[in-house]
């Protein structure tokens, strides 16, 4: 089959923007009497707040309180001083102007919540380029589970080995492997090699991309049956 669709993680890969939602979750939850570091939350960037409330403690949960007031509040500080500031990924939006020209489908697949996606879309420069999206309100689990994937799947109306997940981190490798996704990933998430280990090919960012574009899994047209590029 060949590629029809790509799915577009934000945070990390078009957007660099890991160490300020790390930021904001320790500011919140600090508010709350959970005392952690920005660097405690880096690793964990990519994940939703279902996955990152029990590392904080197994008693907090993004269904209740105080987890609620505390994802309420991580928001807010991250829109308000956090999001205006941020800045492209290198080449974040002539790699995703290249998938327009070339005809494929953009969609974005991020653990991120609904209502931030348009200032996340904003900040890396690609709004008028993003055909639908996909988060974490869509979905039972957010990443490393496939939830996501399975209902971008659905929403673009393709088979798994017509589409590929830009990712920046371990979770969507993982999300996208267990959805049957082939995964291309960058290191502008701050993740290396080895953590980004799945993926079927690795680059520096979007701009490192563009320079192998041609020999990238985004422009070779003829794929085998499994969705694995030939």
């Amino acid at each position: 089959m060949s590629l029809r669709t790509v799915f577009l993680d934000i945070d990390g890969t078009l957007l660099d923007s890991n160490g300020a939602h790390a930021q904001a979750w320790s500011e919140a939850c600090a508010e709350f009497g959970y005392d952690r570091p920005a660097s405690f939350f880096l690793p964990l960037i990519g994940m939703g707040g279902d996955r990152i409330f029990p590392k904080i403690d197994p008693d907090l949960s993004d269904a209740r309180e105080p987890g609620k007031s505390i994802s309420r509040r991580r928001q807010e500080m991250f829109l308000k001083n956090y999001a205006p500031h941020l800045r492209p990924t290198a080449g974040a939006r002539a790699f995703v102007e290249r998938l327009r020209d070339t005809g494929l489908a953009r969609m974005v697949a991020s653990s991120a919540k609904s209502d931030e996606i348009a200032a996340l879309l904003r900040a890396a420069q690609v709004s008028d380029l993003i055909d639908d999206a996909t988060t974490s309100d869509d979905a039972e689990q957010s990443k490393p589970a496939p939830d996501i994937i399975h209902t971008a799947l659905k929403k673009a109306d393709v088979q798994p080995a017509e589409a590929v997940l830009l990712g920046d981190t371990p979770y969507d490798v993982e999300a996208g492997r267990n959805a049957g996704v082939n995964v291309v990933a960058v290191r502008s998430g701050g993740w290396d090699d080895d953590a980004l280990a799945g993926a079927v090919v690795v680059y520096d960012d979007p701009a490192d991309i563009l320079r192998h574009y041609d020999r990238s899994p985004f422009g070779i047209p003829a794929r085998d049956g499994a969705g694995g590029v030939k």
